[in-house]
């Protein structure tokens, strides 16, 4: 690699988003890993913890520490809820540029945040700076911006399928529901009964539902679309494999539509957007259509009044690690597609 090289650093790099923005990281034109920390029981190289790195990525892992990460230009935060918010100033008052995949920033009232994450907010004055790093929609802000919240992978695949829709006011917006569907690794690389394989395996279910931290980030992302208030239903579930998410989103439209003329639609929302691919119709998306990618796929059913949108990403990609590096590239002036395709 060049000199010229974007120097980047993980923080918090053994977990699952983090092994993902790693491997997306070594493949990327543009990029150099300089430095990968996280919380770690002792300093040991990240080709130890991870040995498919082996050969590739050889850097010592050790616990986070803001002077030891000052040498890279941009940092990625792959940390849990509430953990971000305590690195994050220190490194925009270095200059450098930060994507946080944490929940830190996404919201803009630190009131419903305190009241979905149980904590308080100790850095409300960088809200206001924090760009939500959807690149479908705010792709010029993002590339002006040297601070991006990253979506998390329930509210991308809810607001890629809702957004055409609300915003043009086709349907009903109190009676919006989202069935979700996740993979494992959504949860998180950390142990927990709940997701012991023997849990996990041949069982199915639904939790928190319609009282899933990422709601009110997708209520606020599609209240601002609609420019009115929208409170959605969403029932979150885990599916027994790793990765992907699968997303069926019901509308009641307010005048019949016909599939062809709604497709019709979303093309046109979508046009500069090289990730979301929408099917033609009768064709919907599949969740092994879109692993390790960052494409989000999107069909559609219309029956009467009733349409039905169905979107699939991979959680771990378009959910987190590959939209991170999407939003890099817009930051850095890189093609969009850089390390992606």
């Amino acid at each position: 690699m060049s000199k010229e090289n974007l120097k980047v650093a993980v923080v918090g790099a053994t977990g699952y988003a983090g092994f993902e923005l790693i491997k997306i990281l070594l493949g990327h034109p543009e990029v150099t890993i300089t430095s990968v920390s996280g919380k770690v029981e002792k300093a040991e190289k990240i080709s130890d913890i991870f040995p498919v790195f082996k050969s590739q990525l050889d850097l010592v892992c050790n616990n986070v520490e803001v002077p030891a990460i000052s040498s890279a230009d941009l940092i990625f935060l792959a940390l849990p809820h509430k953990v971000s918010m305590m690195f994050v100033p220190d490194f925009l008052r270095a200059g450098k540029k930060v994507i946080d995949l944490s929940a830190d920033y996404r919201l803009k009232d630190t009131a419903v945040y305190e009241k979905w994450y149980g904590t308080k907010h100790t850095g409300p004055e960088l809200i206001k700076e924090a760009v939500y790093g959807l690149p479908e929609i705010y792709k010029k802000e993002i590339a002006k911006s040297k601070f991006v919240a990253n979506p998390g992978c329930y509210p991308t695949g809810s607001i890629l399928g809702c957004a055409p829709m609300v915003s043009k006011g086709l349907v009903d917006i109190s009676q919006i529901i989202i069935d979700a569907k996740s993979g494992v690794t959504g949860a998180g690389r950390a142990a927990s009964l709940a997701l012991n394989f023997a849990e996990v395996n041949e069982n199915f279910k639904a939790y928190k539902v319609n009282q899933h931290q990422h709601m009110p980030e997708i209520d606020q992302e599609l209240s601002k679309a609609a420019g009115s208030k929208i409170e959605v239903t969403f029932t979150p579930h885990l599916v027994p494999m790793n990765k992907g998410l699968l997303s069926t989103i019901y509308f009641t439209l307010k005048d019949e539509e016909s599939a062809a003329g709604l497709l019709a639609l979303y093309k046109d929302f979508y046009k500069g957007a090289p990730f979301v691919r929408i099917l033609d119709e009768g064709i919907f998306p599949e969740t092994k259509n879109v692993y390790s990618t960052n494409f989000c796929d999107v069909g559609i059913k219309v029956t009467g009044k009733r349409a039905i949108v169905i979107t699939a990403i991979d959680n771990l990609w378009k959910g987190a690690a590959s939209q991170a590096v999407q939003n890099m590239n817009l930051m850095m002036g890189f093609g969009e597609t850089a390390g992606l395709t």
